[in-house]
């Protein structure tokens, strides 16, 4: 009979591939998502060791973004990373991830501008240049708000911002991760920084392209001066509009900057090249085979992908991993479904994505235990 596991270890995404002295089994990475479990003091807890346990045959798991300082918060219970008892409750996640035998990566993000005062005692967001974000508006802690115009920090503000960072990846150190990921995609403050739209500064962090790399650049030495280059990832979105981005020079900005990583030998750079998530329509979408001629280390593809067209970009040597996002709310065994060809589980409401409790997060039960049939007809 027909074995869609035998058939399936041919297959490129499920093959190994070594990361920065980590083996990952598979191809398969859980991207970061935002689901705000962690309450109003920001810690990570038991319900979150069981969702990103139960998602633990991933072959990496980035973990959601993960706030670097008080300053940095801009979504309702949201994690952090930015004192000693939120690093020792990531343990309780980190430990339970590595017992069921999987890997996990934490990300680490400034939310910039895309915030609101409420979350800040009534101080506004800050950003490269006092621009307000064009939207629908924020999820604040007491309801959905327009944005503000942010307040514009000043140069000597910044040695701070690369403290933070650099304070928060020796405390994801300290509680077991694998390695982190730098957030600087989907319009918070290192990719607001990166981009002319929203970066106007006429002093050495902006201007010109390489002035608007430079606080990033910054926050990658800083983070490797605490983890080995190759336990760090970073995060790009070259192509999208989320949170009002798309700067009409995104090419040679995004080229530049991927560049630049190259030189350090990173675990992977993860690029979010699907325009599902948003496409600022200024041009061609950038591929990863544009960033494969400027970066000669692993590249993760993000946004969009299908079991099918993964295979596709990894047996190409477009992408040596891809992120799934979505899929894996409503599949924590999206490895065991893509194996063995079962159908995947419709992507839960969103009304529930940020329910803060249960409902909608660790809820979905695997395809076996759900259809109470064999894992696979695999004879021994």
């Amino acid at each position: 009979m027909n074995n869609p596991e035998s058939q399936s270890s041919q297959s490129t995404l499920f093959q190994p591939l070594k990361v920065g002295g980590l083996t990952l089994p598979n191809r398969v990475v859980m991207a970061p998502l935002t689901r705000a479990r962690a309450g109003v003091e920001r810690l990570a807890n038991e319900m979150m060791a069981e969702y990103y346990t139960q998602r633990a045959s991933a072959g990496l798991i980035i973990s959601e973004a993960t706030v670097v300082s008080g300053q940095g918060i801009g979504w309702p219970q949201s994690p952090g990373i930015y004192n000693d008892e939120m690093a020792e409750r990531w343990k309780i996640v980190v430990d339970s991830v590595h017992e069921a035998g999987g890997r996990i990566f934490l990300q680490l993000w400034h939310t910039g501008r895309a915030s609101h005062s409420d979350f800040h005692d009534g101080d506004l967001p800050v950003a490269p240049s006092a621009i307000a974000i064009e939207g629908d508006g924020v999820h604040t802690p007491s309801g959905k708000k327009p944005y503000e115009v942010p307040r514009a920090l000043e140069t000597n503000e910044l040695p701070a911002i690369v403290e933070d960072y650099r304070k928060a990846a020796e405390r994801a150190k300290s509680a077991g991760f694998d390695g982190v990921e730098v957030h600087s995609a989907n319009g918070y403050l290192l990719d607001e920084f990166l981009q002319s739209k929203s970066n106007h500064r006429e002093d050495q962090y902006g201007g010109s392209i390489e002035n608007r790399y430079r606080l990033l650049g910054e926050v990658v030495d800083a983070v490797t001066s605490v983890w080995s280059n190759d336990r760090v990832g970073l995060r790009l979105a070259p192509n999208g509009s989320f949170n009002d981005m798309g700067s009409p020079e995104y090419v040679e900005q995004f080229t530049y900057v991927a560049r630049q990583l190259d030189a350090y030998g990173l675990a992977y750079l993860h690029v979010m090249d699907g325009t599902g998530f948003g496409f600022h329509e200024l041009g061609p979408a950038m591929t990863l085979a544009d960033f494969r001629k400027v970066f000669s280390g692993p590249l993760m593809g993000n946004v969009g992908y299908s079991r099918e067209s993964a295979e596709e970009a990894l047996v190409d040597g477009s992408a040596d991993l891809i992120a799934f996002g979505r899929p894996y709310i409503s599949n924590p065994d999206l490895v065991q479904r893509f194996k063995n060809g079962w159908p995947l589980a419709d992507t839960a409401d969103m009304s529930v994505w940020y329910s803060h409790d249960a409902e909608g997060y660790t809820d979905f039960p695997t395809y076996q235990a759900e259809s109470k049939q064999p894992e696979s007809c695999t004879a021994e």
